[in-house]
Parts: C-alpha cells; sequence; structure tokens
C-alpha cells in the first residue's frame, strides 16, 4: 500500500488518490481562467503542477532499492 509522510501522519493510497483528483480538478478550472501567457507563470498553478507531479511519483513510486549492491 502506498503512503505519504506529512505531519507525521501516514495518509493512505485512497487518501492520495482522493487528494491528487482534488488537486487536478483545481488545476482544470483554474487553467480554464488563465490564456496561455498567464498560465506559464501563475504561481497557484505552478504550485498545483508540483503538488500533482509529487503525488502522480508517489502513486507510481519506484519498486526496488535505489542502489544495486
Amino acid at each position: 500500500m502506498s503512503i505519504l509522510w506529512r505531519k507525521q501522519e501516514m495518509r493512505t493510497e485512497d487518501q492520495i488518490k482522493r487528494k491528487l483528483n482534488e488537486l487536478l480538478l483545481q488545476h482544470k478550472n483554474l487553467r480554464a481562467t488563465l490564456d496561455e501567457e498567464k498560465a506559464a507563470t501563475h504561481p497557484h498553478l505552478l504550485r498545483l503542477e508540483d503538488m500533482i507531479s509529487i503525488l502522480e511519483w508517489v502513486m507510481n513510486a519506484p519498486s526496488g532499492s535505489y542502489h544495486n549492491s
């Protein structure tokens, strides 16, 4: 089961999926209100994209050892 550590709380895979869907919806709604030029530098949109990327990585985290020894 995938988990995310934040403020000393463990998150379940379902909680992460719900948060990811919430962020994707926020991103879609905000993106719809911005033109291409503003979207490229809008701080909230960029922050949402960062958070989405992190949660997507958590959901698809590589398995195995980082170091092959």
